[in-house]
């Protein structure tokens, strides 16, 4: 079935959150006749919202009288209305009932109050936003508020959307309102999180110069890194802690194709371009593909110059499974302890981009610091990367208690 964006004005083209297109069934002539909303259930899951409030909205706004048999998953509005028009209006109810007041992104819960007040939670920026309490559907919603389901760790941190029909989005903040440094305030002020910052300032404040990163862009230079990619590139890129395939696999092309275009552009390679190159060497969708990728996309400067919150959107697409984001945290682990052991001291920034930029799950990063692995890199060089984790891991140990607690307190 089409799927289409939450946010029909973001065109992005690797926008992670989508939806099925509305259905719409008419029954019935003259005054018994009526729409029925066919897909209603998978649009409002796929929203994180139950079902009757979305037809309850379409019942206010359209002046109609709706039925909702959630057993039968029949969801019926009165008179004759076609899919084009209520996806309109489901525009309005995602934009005053889901979106994130903030950084404008779907994933968030609603929460309501004790005082009456309805609370968009967002977890993606960590903002809390309220709800125009104005909307008839807002009295609904405090007679009727949301079921709170218990959730994992894994839950919780994945959010609402990337493995949701495996649908993927750009960046979570892609409407442009708040930064990758706001996402990391969002949070809390304890001294864990002050310390990730601290590293990151102090990564951001080392002094470059130009010359020391600039490219070579003679004809000669080029054709010369041209001719030494295959040995230079095979002599870095372990697939799978060092399982060679020989000869020039698609894997070994790829990442020779990301390092001659970064060349070529002064150090840059467009994520579209690099998801056809993917694509057309029939490895878009292996885990291994992502190894190659965190060993080539990035460099010296991937917190300096937001590199990994610039890939994000193509990350997220090739992402989906455990396997995929293990693989990725692999490649991460050898470009940082082997190729830029000048980086150990930001693990704990890049994990967070990683994590911030709702790429890898809480779960996958907890799992991957509690052990050491000679998987891809020597057994001292994964523990001196994970010994520089240890404070992100911390915070992360420590975010999960204090939603336990939140959950407990508001049960």
């Amino acid at each position: 079935m089409a799927t289409i964006n939450i946010r029909r004005d973001v065109a992005d083209p690797f926008y992670r959150y989508k939806m099925e297109k509305l259905q719409s069934k008419i029954e019935g002539k003259g005054n018994g006749i009526k729409s029925v909303i066919v897909n209603l259930s998978s649009v409002a899951h796929s929203l994180s919202r139950d079902p009757s409030y979305v037809v309850k909205y379409f019942g206010f706004e359209l002046g109609a009288q709706v039925t909702a048999n959630p057993s039968d998953d029949r969801y019926i509005i009165n008179g004759a209305h076609d899919a084009p028009k209520l996806q309109d209006y489901l525009d309005g109810f995602i934009n005053k009932f889901v979106l994130c007041g903030k950084c404008k992104n779907p994933e968030t819960d609603l929460l309501v109050q004790k005082d009456g007040r309805i609370i968009r939670d967002c977890k993606a920026c960590g903002q809390r936003t309220d709800v125009d309490l104005r909307h008839k559907l807002a009295g609904y919603i405090v007679k009727n508020p949301p079921r709170r389901e218990k959730k994992s760790k894994g839950e919780k941190s994945k959010k609402n959307g990337k493995k949701n029909g495996d649908t993927e989005e750009s960046s979570p903040k892609d409407s442009g309102e708040s930064g990758e440094d706001e996402a990391l305030e969002a949070g809390s002020d304890d001294e864990l999180t002050r310390t990730i910052h601290e590293t990151a300032k102090q990564l951001n404040g080392t002094s470059i110069k130009d010359d020391d990163w600039a490219v070579d862009m003679s004809e000669e230079a080029i054709k010369a890194r041209a001719q030494n990619l295959p040995d230079d590139l095979k002599s870095r890129l372990v697939i799978e802690g060092g399982d060679s395939e020989g000869g020039d696999t698609p894997y070994d092309q790829l990442g020779s194709w990301i390092v001659s275009e970064k060349a070529k552009n002064n150090g840059d390679v467009d994520s579209i371009e690099v998801y056809k190159k993917a694509t057309e060497l029939g490895i878009e969708k292996k885990h291994k593909t992502l190894q190659v990728l965190a060993q080539t996309l990035f460099d010296e400067n991937i917190v300096k110059k937001n590199q990994i919150k610039k890939h994000a959107g193509l990350l997220k697409k090739l992402i989906t499974s455990d396997r995929h984001e293990k693989a990725l945290l692999g490649g991460t682990e050898r470009f940082i302890g082997n190729d830029h052991p000048e980086l150990i001291k930001a693990v704990p920034t890049i994990l967070m981009g990683y994590y911030d930029n709702d790429i890898l799950t809480e779960e996958t990063i907890t799992n991957w610091g509690t052990k050491a692995s000679r998987k891809y890199v020597e057994i001292q060089v994964s523990k001196k990367v994970r010994k520089a984790a240890e404070p992100f891991l911390k915070w992360l140990e420590q975010e999960d208690s204090e939603d336990e607690e939140e959950d407990s307190d508001e049960e």
